[in-house]
């Protein structure tokens, strides 16, 4: 930047004024149809995605990796190691929208033929869409996704050189993104990955882990099942662990099912880091609502009527208190997109018009203006009576 002096300086949105004025007076008068500008801006930046299955193979006995292209050939939209893909699914005449990391790394998606992969486990009976990922999901399959979104990457200005990956189960997957851009040689972190599974026979992309292995990422396997042959480490993720493998000044990256947040929130407060040096990844809609503090239990068998308002238009449908006002429309054939399914990106802001409800703490992303005048995140918020919300019309 260069200093002209105060009276220069401050005089110098005029100047910048009058050569804009002049250069409106010499413009032709032919109007300016090529916006290249914007072109390059939509190329990289184009929102919602047509895109097409291109490849399945299995990632563990209970994971499938899933590849995607774009349907019209071009290149995908630019993101970071860390981040998730929110994909829209026709299920029976509805729309289901569910994010999901992106475990193949940025580069992959840079090449002549670019592409993205998730890789998703079967649920144990509660995943609508992972077990149609597992069991229907066939190779040429379309589905709308939006991509690059989320927090939960890397950052020089806020993070250390050295990265401890704490991933539990499916959690794998954001980590395995960033060790294929380290290995790639475009993420300059140092990364060590501590990975929890229950068994040696179901460790998620242990293969592609195992290459991935060199100079700058490191695996560490941690069994909570009781395997006498396992030479490696056992147990849980406690912090005696956890200090073992970190070197010198950590950030630290989580993600994983819901209890091991839980777990780890107290483990990671034991070892005395800066609240800025730890990375929670969001983890979707709770599993059990009722375990949260202040959730009143009594009331989770209870099913209410929701309103929902679209306009003119107005739809009285059940709602169970144990599930989120998404999930509730969802059922009932009514879209209302989300993105994170965590309330954190704030893509299915509802306003509440009347009616109880109660706000996972965990996944309450509202800005003090929201709570102030009764909005929620509609993929983390849950009916505690009869409701009437509003939401968009899609």
């Amino acid at each position: 930047m260069k200093i002209k002096g105060f009276l220069k300086d401050v005089g110098g949105a005029s100047r910048v004024t009058k050569r804009r004025l002049a250069a409106f007076a010499n413009a032709s008068a032919v109007p300016q149809t090529v916006d290249p500008i914007g072109d390059v801006s939509r190329e990289w930046h184009p929102g919602a995605l047509e895109l097409v299955v291109t490849d399945i193979r299995t990632a563990s006995p209970t994971a499938k990796t899933v590849r995607f292209e774009r349907a019209d050939g071009k290149k995908l939209p630019i993101f970071y190691p860390g981040q998730y893909i929110s994909l829209a699914f026709n299920m029976d005449g509805r729309t289901v929208c569910r994010p999901y990391s992106i475990s193949s790394a940025p580069y992959e998606a840079r090449t002549d033929r670019p592409y993205a992969e998730i890789t998703v486990r079967k649920s144990k009976g509660d995943g609508y869409i992972s077990d149609y990922i597992n069991d229907q999901l066939e190779v040429g399959t379309r589905v709308m996704g939006s991509m690059g979104l989320g927090q939960f990457y890397w950052e020089p200005l806020r993070d250390a050189k050295n990265v401890v990956a704490l991933a539990g189960g499916v959690g794998i997957t954001p980590f395995v993104s960033m060790a294929k851009e380290v290995a790639h040689g475009t993420l300059p972190i140092d990364l060590t990955i501590l990975f929890g599974s229950v068994s040696s026979d179901d460790i998620i992309l242990k293969d592609e882990l195992a290459a991935l292995e060199g100079e700058h990422v490191h695996v560490v396997h941690v069994l909570s099942g009781d395997e006498p042959d396992w030479k490696g480490e056992r147990g849980f993720l406690s912090a005696e662990l956890i200090k073992k493998y970190s070197k010198g000044d950590c950030s630290y990256f989580i993600c994983g099912p819901q209890a091991m947040y839980r777990f780890l929130r107290e483990e990671v407060a034991k070892l005395d880091v800066p609240a800025r040096r730890v990375r929670f990844e969001v983890f979707g809609q709770a599993k059990d609502v009722t375990v949260f503090e202040g959730y009143p239990k009594e009331l989770a068998d209870k099913t209410f009527q929701l309103t929902v308002v679209r306009g003119i238009q107005r739809d009285v449908i059940p709602a169970k208190a144990c599930e989120s006002l998404v999930t509730a429309c969802e059922r009932a054939g009514i879209i209302l997109l989300t993105d994170c399914r965590s309330g954190e990106c704030g893509f299915c802001r509802t306003k509440v018009l009347s009616g109880e409800y109660f706000v996972s703490p965990e996944g309450d992303g509202r800005r003090a203006a929201d709570k102030d005048f009764n909005y929620v995140h509609a993929c983390s918020a849950y009916p505690l009576s009869d409701m009437t919300i509003k939401i968009p019309i899609v």
